[in-house]
């Protein structure tokens, strides 16, 4: 078998030879243990990659996601950074005022990828390959409106907040759509919607607004053959099964923030775990031989003849040896 039939296999529940891995990089990491970084990607090969996106019409942005100052994204949101190796945070609405919500422009230049260098990497590669996109219409609207505004706006209600998430909703499925005729394996969006224990805001809200976009989104990744995979940090186990409801392939979450036992109990077997190891605790604090058996601990709960991807990311914080040891309990298992 080749990586990508032991990712297929994963997500089939059809007993991969062995656990497919993806270890997830901030700048942070590449840029104060690249030494370490370098081991790991040498020992442990990603199995999960995304497609190279080459634009014909590149986007608009201005400046570095990663480092210190600002940077102008794709649709025009101001990011202020004060740390060098990770994404900062929007300080200034985009759309201050309702009326003027007619200045959200949707990148159309996103589109203008060139779907043939798509289809040769995918070709000349025997890995899993994931869309170089990724839908994320919650932060997306935080990002336009700030994040306070975005909340008030999900109890006011507006016309305009209509018409602003359907704006987001109608361009993120046209460039899903696109990416969907290439010949990646999957496709990917995300919505980070939970706090340390409960979701940001309550279930009902979350399924009359969010619910039929996610419907959306991977109802058009099946149509076109294609799996699904979501990631959201958080707490996010009342959606869980909403998730399931709705055919998501994998979920990347924060499995020891809700209970790796209790996810295990009400949903081994019913959509495939995508990561991960406890980046708030474990890869930062705890000794190796808790890293294995919190690997361990996984493993038993989570794996039905598939059903977890061994990823982690390597972000700041981070111990090296904690961040290889998670993937080389992986490989032993």
């Amino acid at each position: 078998m080749n990586p990508r039939d032991h990712v297929k296999n994963t997500l089939e529940f059809s007993k991969p030879e062995r656990i497919p891995r993806q270890m997830w990089l901030l700048p942070y990491a590449t840029n104060t243990y690249p030494d370490d970084v370098a081991r790991i990607h040498l020992d442990f090969p990603d199995d999960i990659v995304h497609a190279p996106a080459e634009y014909t019409n590149p986007p608009k942005t201005k400046g570095d996601p990663c480092s210190i100052g600002t940077y102008i994204d794709e649709w025009g949101c101001i990011f202020e950074n004060r740390q060098n190796g990770i994404i900062g945070e929007v300080k200034e609405p985009l759309l201050k005022r309702w009326g003027d919500v007619d200045i959200v422009r949707p990148p159309r230049e996103m589109l203008s990828f060139d779907r043939d260098t798509v289809n040769r990497f995918c070709k000349s590669s025997d890995k899993f390959v994931l869309a170089g996109c990724c839908p994320r219409p919650f932060e997306r609207l935080q990002f336009i409106r700030s994040t306070v505004n975005a909340f008030y706006d999900l109890i006011d209600r507006p016309e305009e907040f209509n018409v602003l998430l359907n704006r987001i909703h109608s361009f993120y499925l046209e460039e899903f759509e696109i990416w969907a005729t290439t010949y990646v394996d999957g496709l990917m969006f995300m919505d980070d919607w939970g706090a340390q224990q409960s979701l940001l805001v309550s279930p009902d809200i979350w399924r009359e607004l969010f619910k039929p976009l996610y419907r959306d989104y991977i109802n058009l990744a099946h149509d076109h053959g294609k799996y699904c995979f979501m990631h959201s940090d958080g707490y996010i186990i009342d959606i869980l099964p909403d998730l399931i409801d709705l055919g998501l392939d994998a979920i990347n979450s924060q499995i020891f923030c809700m209970g790796v036992g209790k996810l295990g109990e009400r949903f081994r077997g019913k959509i495939t775990f995508w990561g991960e190891i406890d980046r708030q605790h474990i890869l930062p604090y705890a000794t190796v031989p808790e890293v294995v058996e919190s690997v361990h601990a996984v493993r038993d709960a989570l794996y039905k003849d598939g059903g977890v991807i061994a990823q982690c990311e390597f972000g700041p914080g981070a111990k090296p040896e904690n961040v290889y040891a998670v993937f080389d309990t992986w490989n032993k298992i």
